[in-house]
Parts: C-alpha cells; structure tokens; sequence
C-alpha cells in the first residue's frame, strides 16, 4: 500500500463538519493524537475500509476493495501517530514492509515532532512469524511484538523487543507501550479479530473507516470487527465525512 511520491494528490470533498475539500494529507495535519493520550495508555485510532455489505477484505486482502484515494489517506494517517499495531494475520497476508517507505512522509513525521518511522506494534500470541517477513526483515524498522510464548524470532533484521503476558493481556501491553516506550499514539491497522479485543476492552478511542461502493458478498472476509460479540452496542459519533468517486471516509469518536 505504498503510494507513490509522485502520484497526484486526490482532492477530498468534505461533507461534515462543513462543506470544503482537502487532501489526505491536509486531513491527517489536523490530527493531533498525542496531545489526546492519557498517562495510563496511548490514545488508539483503529483505520480500517470496507465493502458496503460490511467485508473488510477480499481473498483476505485489502487490495480488491482500495483505491488511490484510500491508500492516500492510509499512509496519511501513518504520519500522526507514534506507532503502527497490526494482528500477526494481517502482518502475513498483506505482506507487511516497512511502514513508511517515502522519504518525504519521513520528513513529514518529522516536522510533526514524531520519529521518522513509526514503531510497529505486532500481536502474536504464538510467536508465529517467521523472520523473512519483509517487516521482520527490515533493518530499519523497530517492532515490539506483544505475545504469550516464550522465545524470540531469530534471524531478524529489524531491531525486535517483547512484551509478554499468558494469555495477552492488550490492557497491559499498552499501558507497558505508554510508561515503558513512550507511545502516546497507536493507529491499529486490523485485522479484524485484534479490533474486536481492543473495541471490547474498551480500548479504542477513534475509528477511521472507508466505506467502498462494492459489494464482497461470500468472497469477503470478517467484519471490521470480526465476529466477536461486544458486551452492548458501542456509541460511537461522527466527526467528519468525506467523499470521494462515491467512497466515504469517516472518523469516529468512540464514546
């Protein structure tokens, strides 16, 4: 999902709060996550997109259902936030790399006051990741992997650091992530089985959500949320809409 330095920016209509445009990246400059961060965790945005009959995938990968508009706003809020947290299956299907590949999104970062590459952040409760997982195998990237197992990932490039806890405890680790790494913001990237755990711990404070005109039907995959039940249905309220060639990009406040 890496956008290229040169592709023309897509202009954004915006719908809600007032009417206006804007591109992805003026979108992400209003964002100011860590200046919303409590001293106990970091503040969590979850991003994901979606199908209109609610798939958060096709053939388990993400590409079917994106655009240029959606991969522009995708890298965009990777500027934001401290760290990146994506479930060991979304690492392995979407063939993680390194997060923040452009140079300039790199000096972006920068200027916003974060490091030039964002932390990854991996839940894994078996360890199953093997080393030469583009992420894994990327020297410039720094990744804690929260997990129950016992072990390391031998072989890796990328500088690797634990956080253990039997069963995962994501309550801690995050509190771990926020006394311990200094993380004051998370962008959860799914998949949908990890944003189940964090919605129902409570743990989420913004959702991010591209809705696609597509239908997936059977060839989708989990709902943004997966299956899981939560404890009651979730208040969430809107913050903005926008709009573009028929796809929504919204953003929540979780309640």
């Amino acid at each position: 999902m890496t956008a290229a330095r040169n592709e023309p920016a897509v202009t954004l209509r915006r719908l809600l709060p007032e009417p206006g445009s804007l591109t992805a990246d003026e979108a992400a400059r209003e964002l100011r996550f860590a200046d919303l961060a409590s001293n106990e965790r970091p503040y969590v945005a979850v991003n994901m997109v979606a199908t209109v009959d609610g798939r958060a995938s096709v053939a388990g990968r993400t590409a079917p259902i994106s655009s240029v508009a959606d991969r522009q706003l995708f890298h965009a809020l990777r500027t934001a936030a401290d760290a990146v947290m994506l479930g060991a299956g979304t690492l392995r299907a979407e063939r993680y790399g390194r997060l923040v590949r452009d140079p300039h999104r790199r000096e972006q970062r920068i200027a916003a006051g974060l490091a030039a590459d964002p932390l990854a952040i991996v839940v894994s409760a078996s360890l199953d990741l093997p080393a030469d997982l583009p992420l894994l195998a990327d020297r410039h990237s720094r990744v804690v992997v929260i997990t129950s197992a016992e072990g390391s990932i031998a072989g890796c490039a990328a500088r690797v650091e634990y956080l253990r806890s039997a069963p995962v405890d994501l309550g801690s680790a995050l509190a771990a992530l926020r006394r311990e790494h200094a993380v004051r913001s998370i962008l959860c990237e799914g998949g949908p089985s990890l944003n189940a755990s964090l919605f129902a711990q409570g743990l989420v404070d913004e959702l991010f959500l591209t809705t696609v005109p597509k239908l997936a039907g059977r060839s989708g995959a989990l709902a943004i949320i997966g299956d899981a039940p939560l404890h009651e249905p979730l208040d969430i309220q809107l913050a903005w809409l926008l709009e573009c060639d028929g796809e929504l990009f919204a953003r929540y406040t979780v309640g």
